[in-house]
């Protein structure tokens, strides 16, 4: 697990967590596994827009900082299915008031949706 990719340059714990989920892709990835462990095509059916070579490239590094589990099913036709670390559904529910913000200042009248 990596837990600092740029040693020595956070100043503050926001860096660190923005180093973590900085991109387009990352907070969506972990809202959809919020819901349950998917498989990669479910994940990429979940987040529309995101190409296979940049999910795949989140995932790993999601995976490589110790916020989501990739799980690999020995069976005939082989199954992979990620999902939320501890740590990442400790991350998750930091980010909810940041997706109560979003609703409430950008999608006025948005409220009642998922973060």
């Amino acid at each position: 697990m990596r837990s600092v990719r740029r040693p020595g340059a956070y100043v503050r714990g926001i860096d660190a967590a923005m180093d973590v989920i900085g991109g387009k892709w990352k907070v969506l990835i972990l809202w959809a596994l919020d819901e349950k462990p998917c498989r990669f095509g479910e994940l990429r059916r979940a987040v529309p827009g995101v190409t296979e070579k940049v999910l795949s490239s989140h995932l790993k590094e999601l995976e490589d900082d110790g916020i989501v589990h990739r799980e690999e099913y020995a069976e005939v036709t082989p199954r992979v299915e990620y999902s939320l670390t501890p740590r990442g559904v400790a991350l998750n529910e930091a980010l909810e008031p940041l997706g109560a913000w979003g609703r409430e200042h950008v999608q006025p009248g948005a409220s009642a949706q998922s973060p």
